[in-house]
């Protein structure tokens, strides 16, 4: 059979999971602006919608993840209240059901939004409720979406069991994981043992930001130390594969990373921003995609970097040839991947995805 080429048109009708999506880093530009007019925050670059949306784009010559950060002061900033948190919560569901996402994980750190006086408890229910809403219009809309949260604890503070125990307590309500995020180096994640080790204990789910700025002794300490189930980012696994001769070599780390078959969710165009990647077309996803590591595709941070789900496979599909088969591969592999109950993962892949891409194989 021919592989079906990708075209934007597919890209944009085919089911599509993303299980790595920042909450404060996919605003909308207007949202961003109205919120700032409503409390009068005047920290913004520039009232200009457009110009705002290509201020928060960290893609000029020399980026690095010192640049990129700026852009979340703004966002957190304007993320504190009720009323804000369901708002951009709300937003995001609608936005991805709206790019063809059928399951999504969005990740936000609670203690980033206690500065208007909330608590961590409001927090987290203020962003559930919000997630309620946007499904339920999404649903209306007719592409119905699910999302569930993960809660990150910022790997430089010192409230990570706090946050662990959190993602518990609502784990039946809509959280379905824990996560730390923040600078890797200086800040390894077996500073937070009691924190995995709780989730552990309690049978819950894990993912660790590891091998994004930082190299394999991140990955190292997240999956044998605090046993990931999948990696944040994950590409600086490439740096324990050799290509010589045209065969690829693999140490030890990445054949166990790809022997357990631990997920690895990888944002291309921010790697690329932070200066984890030089460029598209040099990243490793392609590589781990052939040497069939558990690759998924994600958008990291949709304001900071410019971009959808649907722009990423294209983006990647033009670099690398992608086909339709190649989507669908890497869709399953997300789907597998999530912190999902079992069975309605199998019937999301049976009755949505599958037949999803199997219409479009025949369109």
């Amino acid at each position: 059979m021919t592989p079906t080429p990708l075209t934007r048109d597919l890209i944009q009708r085919a089911p599509k999971v993303v299980l790595h999506d920042h909450l404060d880093g996919g605003l909308r530009p207007t949202t961003v602006l109205e919120l700032a007019q409503e409390t009068n925050y005047s920290g913004l670059p520039t009232n200009d919608a457009e110009q705002l949306r290509s201020w928060f784009i960290a893609d000029t010559p020399g980026s690095d993840l010192v640049r990129y950060l700026e852009g979340f002061a703004h966002t957190t900033a304007l993320m504190q209240t009720n009323d804000q948190l369901e708002r951009v919560a709300r937003e995001a569901a609608l936005d991805l059901a709206r790019d063809g996402v059928v399951y999504a994980e969005i990740r936000f750190a609670p203690e980033l939004h206690l500065s208007g006086g909330l608590t961590l408890h409001e927090v987290v229910a203020a962003v559930l409720a919000g997630f309620e809403r946007g499904m339920h219009e999404a649903r209306a809309e007719g592409h119905p979406i699910i999302v569930r949260a993960i809660l990150s604890a910022m790997r430089q503070a010192n409230l990570s069991e706090t946050i662990a125990e959190l993602a518990i307590q609502f784990r039946d309500r809509g959280v379905c994981g824990f996560d730390i995020a923040g600078p890797e180096d200086g800040f390894p994640p077996t500073h937070h043992l009691r924190a995995f080790h709780l989730v552990q204990r309690e049978d819950f789910h894990m993912t660790i930001h590891a091998g994004e700025a930082f190299g394999l002794p991140s990955i190292w300490e997240a999956v044998q130390f605090c046993n990931a189930e999948r990696l944040g980012h994950g590409v600086r696994i490439a740096d324990d594969i050799i290509e010589k001769d045209g065969e690829y070599h693999l140490g030890r780390l990445a054949n166990f990373i790809r022997d357990r078959r631990i997920p690895l969710e990888v944002c291309p165009t921010s790697n690329v921003h932070t200066g984890a990647a030089l460029s598209i077309a040099s990243h490793p996803i392609e590589v781990l995609r052939k040497l069939r590591f558990r690759v998924t595709l994600n958008t990291d941070n949709r304001l900071m970097s410019g971009i959808s789900m649907s722009s990423e496979f294209a983006t990647c599909a033009e670099a690398f040839g992608w086909t339709l088969a190649d989507m669908e591969w890497m869709t399953l592999n997300a789907a597998k991947s999530a912190f999902f109950p079992f069975d309605q993962r199998l019937e999301m892949i049976n009755t949505i995805i599958k037949p999803g891409y199997a219409a479009l194989r025949q369109a």
